[in-house]
Parts: C-alpha cells; sequence; structure tokens
C-alpha cells in the first residue's frame, strides 16, 4: 500500500500538470440496472503509457464471494502500442482506490489526524484501513454496517491484523462521532452520512457512489465542506454527491475548490483552519489504474513471475 501510495500521488499530480489523456468513462448499464459495464481508457505521459480498464459493478455481488468490481486492465507501450500486460482489476481498483484516498489524506487532513470512521464493511473498507495508516498515526477504528454482523465480524478481524482498536457501531452516526477521519465505502444510493454529524476539522474520503443518482453523503454535509476532486469534468458528469446538492441549488459547481492533484502540486489550497471540513470525493480514474499497472508490471518481471502469453500483432519470419 506505501508503494502504490506513492504510484497514485504521481499519477494524480500529472492530472495537475496536463501530462494525461483521460476522457470520462463509459457506462454500460444492463437492462434492469442492477448491474454495469464501465470501460475506462487513458494515457499516462510520465509513464509513457496507456491502456483501459474494462470492469463490471454489480452491488448485488456484497454478502456473495464474488468481488462487486470484476475485469482487466489492459497495459500498452506508448510507442509502437504493444499489449504489455493484462492484469486483475479487481486487485488493482481496490489498491488504487485507497490509495488516492490516502494521498488525498495526506495532502488535507489535520497531521494529527488518527480517530478513523469507516463506513461500510466491504473490500474497500479493509483496504482503507491499511491506507489510512500510511499516511496518519491511527490509533482507533469504528467501522458501520447496515449489517451489525458484517460489522461486528469485520471489527474483530481488522483488530486482529492490525493490533489496534477496531470496533463495530450501532449506527453511522455513533461511528462518526467525534471522527477526525470518515471514509464513506459502500454501494449505497442514498445518504449514509448527514452533514451534521460530522466534526470540525475533520477529513471525509468519499468513495462509494459513482453515478449521477446515487450519493453517500447528504447535501448538508456537502455543502459545509471544503470539496477536492480526482478529475473535475468526471465529477460533473457523475458525482451523484454533487450533482444532486448543484440540482437542489444548495451548491454551485464552483464549490469544487479543486482536483486532489493540483493540492499535490502546489497550485491548489488546501486545507487552511485547523476547524474546517475537508472532502475528497473519488470516483477513481484511469490514470491510477494504469499507474498502479505499470508498476505492478515492473515488480512481476522483476520478480520473475506472471505467464507470458502469446498475443500476436508481431510479425514473425515465415509467417
Amino acid at each position: 500500500m506505501a508503494e502504490c501510495v506513492e504510484v497514485v500521488d504521481e499519477a494524480l499530480r500529472a492530472v495537475a500538470r496536463g501530462d494525461v489523456v483521460l476522457p470520462v468513462r463509459t457506462i454500460v448499464w444492463l437492462p434492469d440496472r442492477h448491474g454495469l459495464l464501465g470501460v475506462m481508457p487513458g494515457y499516462l505521459g510520465s509513464e509513457k503509457i496507456l491502456g483501459v480498464k474494462a470492469i463490471t459493478v454489480m452491488p448485488g455481488n456484497h454478502g456473495s464471494p464474488l468481488d462487486s468490481h470484476q475485469g482487466v486492465v489492459l497495459l500498452f507501450e506508448g510507442e509502437r502500442g504493444r499489449l504489455l500486460s493484462i492484469l486483475d482489476a479487481t486487485a488493482i481498483t481496490t489498491i488504487r482506490t485507497a490509495a488516492a484516498s490516502a494521498a488525498a489524506t495526506r495532502a488535507l487532513a489535520r497531521s494529527d489526524a488518527a480517530d478513523l470512521a469507516i463506513l461500510g464493511t466491504g473490500v474497500q473498507a479493509a483496504a482503507h484501513i491499511d491506507a489510512m495508516r500510511v499516511v496518519r498515526p491511527i490509533r482507533r477504528v469504528r467501522v458501520w454496517s447496515r449489517s451489525p454482523a458484517n460489522a461486528h465480524a469485520f471489527a474483530i478481524k481488522e483488530s486482529a491484523r492490525h493490533g489496534i482498536e477496531v470496533a463495530a457501531a450501532e449506527s453511522a452516526r455513533e461511528a462518526v462521532r467525534g471522527a477526525d477521519l470518515i471514509c464513506t465505502v459502500t454501494s449505497a444510493s442514498e445518504p449514509i452520512l448527514e452533514g451534521a454529524w460530522i466534526a470540525p476539522g475533520a477529513h471525509v474520503n468519499a468513495v462509494g457512489a459513482c453515478v449521477p443518482r446515487w450519493r453517500e453523503l447528504d447535501t448538508e454535509a456537502v455543502r459545509r465542506a471544503r470539496v477536492y476532486v480526482d478529475h473535475r469534468p468526471a465529477a460533473l458528469a457523475e458525482a451523484g454527491d454533487l450533482l444532486i446538492p448543484i440540482a437542489e441549488g444548495a451548491i454551485e459547481a464552483t464549490h469544487i475548490v479543486g482536483e486532489i492533484g493540483g493540492v499535490l502540486a502546489g497550485a491548489v489550497p488546501g486545507r487552511r483552519t485547523p476547524e474546517e471540513v475537508t472532502l475528497f470525493k473519488s470516483l477513481g480514474i484511469a490514470v491510477e489504474d494504469l499507474g498502479a499497472a505499470a508498476r505492478a508490471y515492473a515488480n512481476a518481471l522483476a520478480a520473475g513471475i506472471g505467464a507470458d502469453v502469446a498475443m500476436g500483432g508481431e510479425r514473425r519470419a515465415g509467417a
């Protein structure tokens, strides 16, 4: 995780520099809208690579043996367009999403933030504990789920894994009471975090909702926060957490202070006072996947692991 935080930090800075090509992803909904296919192409100039992530998102998989996100990342080199690698998108998505939250937390949260609330108990919940511990001295974690059994099982497992106090909360409000770091990592389509519950000085990473009609935060949570995004065009096309308050007239698009890469690069101001609430609305962008995939590919080559597969695309003598 610590390695991936640095990789994603650099990819986000590349967005601020304009050293990327980053179309807004294409979403294909199933006819009954129980799930979707997302296609995310991009180019990352710092690595001179291009690629695409194709991934299905099936919220109904929660509680089953299958992850909610399934797919592949195809990694190509930028000079001749050779296919370098096919990687598991579930693993890449898990680590890069939490790493992006960590990069934002390092930039925006108070330096002494140590009380963490996690809303959700899926794959991203565990990854976000890992990520937050990379960038802040986490002493206590409270977790909430719509399934109390899941919350208690998660708390026991993560307490043992990290050797710190992880406690199951009976409500989302109880989980976030007094917390200075809050991560919402659910499949919710309606708000599960209210602005009135957020303590002064807290930093929020809102990760779960990724389509215009879904949100995890209520309007007040967004209105009272200093808001940052990973990619402004994507946020204004996809982020229900922001689009719904805009449609209500509670905020304007200018409520978005800037992209988190700009903060990391020193071009956009971050937190101004210890008391203000900061919010990173994460949608996940292709260059995060490409940066993480490129590092995983390089590490695999160095370690001599992975499977070589002949895919064509190269002229051979006598062919």
